[in-house]
Formats: structure tokens, sequence, C-alpha cells
């Protein structure tokens, strides 16, 4: 017999915890993990400080602030989180829906869940629900309109129908909440800012806030329904409930676009095999897809310009043999090293790579030697890749190293801890640790 796919409204609200696989809630919390982790890196930027700033002279409320403890609403909360993750670009994404559905959706779920008190085990089936509506919303959107859009904009639809089950709304409302979030969600033109790196990024703040939002005025009677991606896409809800988005994330071991992270690897990959060091290299050529081609800064006057950039980072792996936080903002950016062979590298658009965008995203690299060599290398991926997944500790240690240096080493280890296990307690278990500011 054919098993039907259930429905996204009653998939939403009627999953449960205790029925999801065991890899499924491992990958859920691991999920989590990473995304508090970027929060917390990306807190030092002026990004985050902007609008942290912002919603507490706009957004009057109770709730306090994701690492910073001042009191704000539900909606000022979540732009504040949303935002705050984002300006780091280090947070888990999903390849089809070319971007991240975590920015936007875990923000909306913590506020709500920290409004209404839910418990952590009810937070983490919200967590699974909305890695799987905000997976297939985006695979529908990017399917069905011609712009290729922020994750912001489906991931407004992924924050209110989550929002919507944590606030206990009925199944109309929650149809309405996802109307309204799809219809005023931030439709941001993704290449835009990738032209033009600024602070609007990814759209994930405005997502977050629009979805919780959407969510508080279905909840009065506010009327949007219905949203056309959940309602009316059906070829890309087949599968709910049978293939886990939860697990097919990729992961960035550096704080930088995806885009850029096959160079990247490919530059320490020839690096290792050839025991090579930057001064011996004259220039940098990468071949790679036509996006990836786009992220054509050079010269990078601010982190958000080094971020959305794939020559930058490349040669700070070169130049340090990785690429970490403080490479890419403040005086880094002025390092001359990294300029030269930034400045000097060539971006090669390729057809092979550009055919299997977005699915995958094949980069390779020749290191052009001052002695004359050329030293090429295959076209590969980048690492922790959906089929190539980082370990359990490679994630932990990953959130350690990003996380530790903010909120110092003791208060990281009990964040873990909290999440490890929150399935056996109320989520302000996880909270209480989140919401104190940095002394």
């Amino acid at each position: 017999m054919t098993q039907i796919a259930p429905n996204p409204i009653d998939f939403t609200l009627g999953l449960t915890w205790s029925d999801l696989p065991a890899q499924v809630r491992l990958q859920a919390k691991l999920n989590i993990l990473d995304t508090l982790g970027i929060g917390a890196g990306g807190l030092g930027t002026k990004l985050s400080t902007i609008t942290r700033n912002h919603s507490a002279e706009v957004y009057g409320g109770a709730l306090p602030m994701l690492y910073d403890g001042r009191a704000v609403s539900a909606p000022g909360w979540a732009l504040a989180a949303g935002i705050t993750i984002d300006s780091l670009d280090g947070h888990d994404g999903y390849n089809p829906a070319k971007g991240h559905i975590a920015a936007p959706m875990m923000p909306a779920a913590l506020a709500l869940g920290m409004a209404h008190g839910i418990s952590g085990e009810e937070f983490l089936a919200n967590i699974v629900a909305g890695y799987e509506i905000g997976g297939r919303t985006a695979e529908a959107q990017h399917g069905t309109v011609p712009d290729y859009h922020t994750s912001g904009s489906w991931g407004a639809v992924a924050a209110a129908a989550v929002g919507a089950r944590i606030a206990g709304l009925d199944r109309e409302q929650l149809r309405h909440a996802i109307g309204i979030a799809e219809y005023h969600g931030p439709r941001s033109q993704m290449m835009r800012c990738i032209d033009y790196p600024t602070m609007v990024k990814d759209g994930a703040g405005w997502g977050a806030m629009t979805g919780v939002s959407a969510v508080m005025m279905a909840a009065r009677g506010f009327t949007g329904a219905p949203a056309l991606t959940v309602e009316q896409a059906p070829d890309y809800w087949g599968d709910l409930g049978q293939r886990w988005i939860t697990c097919q994330q990729y992961y960035k071991p550096f704080p930088v676009c995806r885009w850029a992270q096959g160079p990247i690897e490919g530059i320490l990959e020839l690096m290792e095999k050839h025991s090579i060091t930057h001064d011996q290299v004259e220039r940098i050529e990468a071949t790679t897809f036509h996006e990836s081609v786009r992220l054509a800064t050079k010269t990078p006057r601010n982190t958000e310009e080094a971020q959305y950039s794939t020559s930058f980072p490349c040669a700070v792996a070169l130049v340090k043999g990785t690429v970490d936080p403080e490479h890419i903002a403040d005086d880094a950016l002025n390092d001359p090293d990294v300029l030269r062979h930034s400045n000097a590298m060539v971006m090669l658009e390729s057809d092979y790579a550009n055919e299997h965008f977005p699915q995958r995203r094949f980069a390779k690299v020749a290191l052009l030697m001052k002695d004359g060599r050329r030293l090429e290398g295959d076209y590969l991926e980048p690492r922790w890749s959906p089929d190539t997944q980082p370990t359990e500790g490679d994630l932990r240690a990953k959130f350690h190293s990003v996380a530790a240096p903010v909120l110092g080493a003791e208060r990281a280890a009990a964040i873990e801890a909290a999440i490890d296990t929150l399935e056996n307690t109320s989520l302000t278990a996880l909270t209480d640790l989140l919401v104190q500011p940095i002394s």
C-alpha cells in the first residue's frame, strides 16, 4: 500500500518528539547547539549590536534578549536573535533551499517558547517540525517563483508554523498564520546582497520577526490563508514524514558563505599535499559555479563584505591555514599578505559546477607557484556536506571553539548539557542560560 504523506498543517500540529527516529532526535539537538554557538560568535558584530539596541528601543516587552538580557517583545526578540545568528555566516544550511532554515525559524521558536512557558520536549519537537516545513517551503518557493529570495522569505513561514503550534493556535488559525507570514515575509533579493554585501544579509531576522508577528496577529483573528507554497505546491510535500530534512543539513567549518568553502578546501588540500606556504604562491585560480564567482569582493571594508567574498577567505586560508572569525573582521581585513593573494586571485566559471548547483557545490583550485609550477586539484565539495556530515564530536568541538571565547567555557558547557537533556526539563533550563548578558 502506498503511504500517503500527512498534510503539512496536520504534520506540524501532530508531530511528537517520542515518535521521531533516534537519528532525527540527535541531529535536532546538534543543530540547536550549532545555531546557538554561531549566535554567540556573532554577538560582537556591529550588526548584532545595532539590532539589539534597536529592539531594546522599539520593541518593549518582557523577554530578555539572547545573550543580552534587555527585555523586549517576542517579535523584537526574534528580530535580534535572527540577525545575531545571521551576522556570523557559520550556521547550518540546506542545499536545495540555497539558504538556512534555522536562522529565521529557531529564534521564533525560542521567543514564543519562552513567552508560553513550554516544555523542553515540546521545543525539540517544534524544531524538527520547523526544519521539515522550512526546507519544503523553500523548495516550493524556489520552484514556483522566478527570483532568488533570501532565507527570511520562506523562513518566515517555518517560523509561523512552529510559532502557531507553540502558541496553541488551532488548525485554521495556523493556516492563517503561515499565510500571513508568506505574504508579509521579506521577499528580499539574495543576489543583490551578494553583489553589494551589507548588513541586510540573508533576511533571517526579518523572517523570524514576521513569523512571530503573524502568529500573534492570527491569534487575534487576522486572516491570511492560504500559504501558496504550502497549500498549492503539492509536488514538494509528498515525502513529508518519510524523508527527514533535519538530517540533511550542511554545516560550515568556516564562518563565511557556503559558496566560498569549496575553493577554501581546495587550497588547504593542495597546501597539505605539497607542503607549501603562501609566500611560495604567485596566485590562486578557482573554477566553480556562477554564484561563487559572483562573491567578488576582493578588498572587504567590513565583515559583511569579507563573509560574502570568495577571494578574501581563500586568501586567508592560504596565509593562515584556516578561516576563523577573527580573520574576517576588524584589523585582520588589512593584512597585506591576505590582500595580495585576494587581489591576485582569478575566478573562473564552470559549466560542470553550474549544472550541479544548488544540490552540489563543486570547485577546483590551482596554485600558480613563483617557481613556475602549477599545482592543480580535482573538483571537490565543501566539507561537512549532507553526504559527508561532521561527526557529533566535530559539531560539539565547533560549538565550543566559537561560543566559549564569548560566553566562557563554563557557560558554554552548561548550554551544551541543557540541550542534551532538554526533553526531560522545561525550556527555561536552556533559556535561563541563553538570556544572561555577557559580563
